[in-house]
């Protein structure tokens, strides 16, 4: 009890300049543990947010409340520094704050929207048209390539009456048989 008395007077001798210092230095540790470790507390907002969560980055997230803290506390102690007074340093520091975050927020959101998903059902590829990669010999098996939405998909084909397809022709996926499937070419009466 004693010992907390004692720190009491300090307290009071702290400047805005070294508070708002302090929020930036907290901040930017709290940043570096999620960067190398990931992010922190995320079973806790996501408990909190359980009815917001869509896939994507949240702002409630660790590494943007790190960058907002940090923004604040740091732009808020160079407004400070500057000659601003308290309530001045605290809403410039606040409006850096949301907009580093928000840009942060953003650009996560942008690399989100990029991934590609892996998951691709059997019905996604039956009747799609694709390209041969490696020839299919007669009887024997090659590669096909389709896109399907911007995902380009690999897999090996077998020619569904067993003749011989040549790379770079086009087909069509009639089924998919686990990790083959059967291909045709598609009636083109220019070559009958």
């Amino acid at each position: 009890m004693t010992q907390a008395l004692v720190a009491l007077p300090y307290i009071g001798q702290l400047t805005a300049f070294t508070v708002f210092l302090l929020i930036a230095g907290i901040g930017f540790v709290f940043l570096l543990i999620s960067l190398v470790i990931g992010e922190l507390f995320e079973h806790g907002i996501e408990l909190v947010g359980d009815g917001l969560d869509h896939g994507g980055p949240s702002f409630l997230s660790t590494r943007i409340l790190s960058v907002f803290v940090t923004a604040f506390g740091g732009t808020g102690a160079i407004a400070t520094n500057m000659g601003a007074g308290l309530l001045a340093s605290s809403l410039v520091g606040g409006l850096t704050g949301f907009a580093f975050s928000g840009l942060i927020f953003a650009f996560a959101s942008f690399l989100h929207s990029q991934q590609a998903s892996s998951d691709i059902r059997r019905e996604d590829l039956i009747g799609k048209t694709a390209e041969v990669t490696v020839g299919i010999p007669q009887g024997g098996l090659g590669q096909i390539r389709c896109r399907i939405g911007d995902t380009f998909i690999d897999r090996i084909a077998r020619a569904s009456d067993g003749t011989a397809v040549p790379p770079h022709s086009v087909v069509k996926i009639e089924s998919d048989i686990g990790e083959t499937v059967l291909v045709s070419r598609p009636f083109n009466p220019s070559k009958e």
